[in-house]
């Protein structure tokens, strides 16, 4: 039966039921409420970004200098972040898919959301305590060499890179099932759903403020003495207080999420079509739903994925490496010299910058719908603040180059330090980034959600398919962006170039070729998935 004909059997169902509360047996329902939920609800399960993200803002900002403080050299540091995309790619379709058809009594994103807390503390422990652990197992503590990385510690190094599977694995199986969530909650209508991804942006930005002010708190470890250890200096024990104190945080914000927020489960009484067509829910059935969503997709959803993957590849560089931008190019430090030295201060100073860059992240989240209305609409404001992106990226070189010339003129010594103007660029630079940082963060996943509920696919699964357009460019700079660096020095400038160069095709894509989101009006909902077409 084709798209068409079904929604119009749906709608001619729901004409003929209107006063009648008996169900239609040949009509699939799900428990999403009737009406928006209200915005308490929204608001509640939208904060446990907060203590997700704050997990990944210390990712973002202490982990690149970790690990190759754990001896791996900066063009393979980037592989590390292959973790990520990868498990994004396998975990959130399958999380996705899944819960859109998750009979529990707790209701259907509910018990992937508290799995997906579990995992995150198991990998916390793991990451903080990994240089511990190595070195209960056999790795040797000495002095790093006088030139050169440090000794690659290969035991530590291992339970780190396990500890950061299973982050990002555990990361997916939260991310994933919170929006799909949202969309439940705002129940089809599209300014609800684009105000539930703004305050779920917002509360990504409340996080990455808490990560990054822990992240620059240079002594942060003295409050938990006993993470500091023989294998663990000031810098590691700092980085592991961080972690205990995002485990608290989102424990703390999910367990209100989960107890207050009802998730009704999916209705039994009359669901034949999810036996003959989601099959057993194995991993074969779910990459034949995302492929044959991918069959489905109509141009709305096809430009979508193609925006938002130019981008990422964009954003990535700069996410993965700002700090370690910072450290190198503009502090002109090195890597392993010391807790004081150049090179530590620019990453401290660099999270300090991602913290003014979350500060505007949370204020500009809470302004998207105001704005998208001022210029438009929300495809119009999205491709303008891809070509700040793109501005902004490229400003890193002018930057670079300012403190490389200033440290030429000025010698190169241990206390020698950008000048006032160097540093006060750098984080003017984090902070306008916080502007599209704030869209990229909530209007492609509004869209997304918007474009599936026209549809009548399932959120989970639509969400799903929209990670993909994020986590394959991931792959892509995870890859090719250390390699590509080294060609040019080792520096990170020739990422950022790349990443100016597709946040400005994804501006003009954007503006020119994605279509506007559908009036805001309430939309029929089936659990079965068709398709994405818009």
């Amino acid at each position: 039966m084709r798209v068409q004909e079904i929604w119009k059997n749906q709608i001619n169902n729901m004409e003929g039921n209107k006063h009648n509360n008996n169900n239609n047996n040949n009509n699939i329902s799900i428990a999403a409420a009737g009406t928006k939920s209200p915005l308490k609800k929204i608001i509640a399960v939208a904060s446990i970004a907060a203590g997700v993200q704050f997990g990944w803002a210390l990712q973002l900002s202490l982990l690149t200098p970790y690990v190759q403080l754990l001896g791996i050299p900066h063009k393979w540091a980037a592989f590390i972040w292959l973790c990520g995309p990868i498990s994004g790619m396998i975990v959130q379709p399958i999380v996705g898919y899944q819960s859109d058809r998750c009979r529990s009594r707790f209701g259907r994103r509910r018990p992937f959301i508290a799995g997906g807390a579990a995992f995150v503390v198991l990998a916390v422990l793991l990451i903080g305590f990994a240089a511990d652990l190595g070195h209960l197992f056999g790795d040797h503590i000495g002095a790093a060499p006088r030139s050169g990385p440090p000794r690659p510690k290969i035991r530590a190094i291992t339970i780190f890179v396990v500890g950061f599977w299973v982050l990002d694995v555990a990361n997916n199986m939260l991310q994933g099932p919170c929006r799909a969530f949202l969309a439940d909650l705002a129940d089809g209508h599209a300014r609800t759903t684009r105000t539930a991804n703004s305050f779920y942006s917002f509360f990504m930005a409340v996080g990455n403020v808490l990560g990054y002010l822990a992240g620059s708190i240079t002594h942060l470890y003295k409050i938990l003495p006993f993470t500091r250890s023989r294998a663990c200096d000031a810098y590691c024990a700092n980085l592991k207080t961080c972690f205990f104190i995002a485990v608290i945080l989102l424990i703390t914000v999910t367990t209100i999420a989960l107890t207050t927020v009802h998730d009704k489960p999916l209705l039994t009484t009359s669901e034949p079509s999810l036996e003959t067509e989601g099959g057993g829910g194995g991993g074969g059935v779910v990459f034949g739903e995302i492929a044959g969503a991918f069959r489905e997709l109509k141009r709305p959803m096809w430009v979508l994925l193609i925006v938002t993957c130019l981008n990422w590849v964009a954003w990535f560089p700069f996410l993965l490496f700002d700090t370690d931008w910072m450290g190198r190019e503009v502090y002109g430090g090195k890597v392993g010299e010391g807790s004081n030295n150049l090179y530590a201060l620019g990453v401290r100073a660099g999270s300090l910058g991602l913290m003014l860059n979350s500060i505007v992240l949370g204020f500009m989240s809470l302004g998207v719908e105001f704005l998208g209305r001022r210029m438009g609409g929300a495809k119009r404001l999205w491709g303008v603040v891809n070509f700040v992106l793109a501005i902004c990226l490229g400003l890193t070189v002018l930057i670079t180059k300012l403190a490389g010339k200033e440290r030429s003129h000025r010698g190169g010594g241990v206390h020698a330090m950008p000048s006032t103007g160097i540093r006060a660029s750098a984080l003017t630079l984090f902070s306008v980034l916080g502007i599209p940082l704030a869209i990229t963060y909530s209007i492609p996943f509004a869209m997304a959600s918007i474009f599936s509920s026209s549809s009548g696919a399932g959120q989970g699964l639509s969400l799903g398919v929209l990670n993909l357009a994020i986590v394959v460019p991931q792959m892509v700079v995870s890859i090719l962006s250390g390699p590509w660096d080294a060609l040019f020095g080792g520096g990170n400038l020739p990422a950022f170039v790349v990443g100016a160069i597709a946040a400005a095709m994804s501006g003009i894509l954007a503006l020119t070729m994605l279509p506007s989101p559908p009036p805001d009006v309430p939309t029929v909902k089936k659990t079965s998935t068709i398709g994405l077409s818009a």
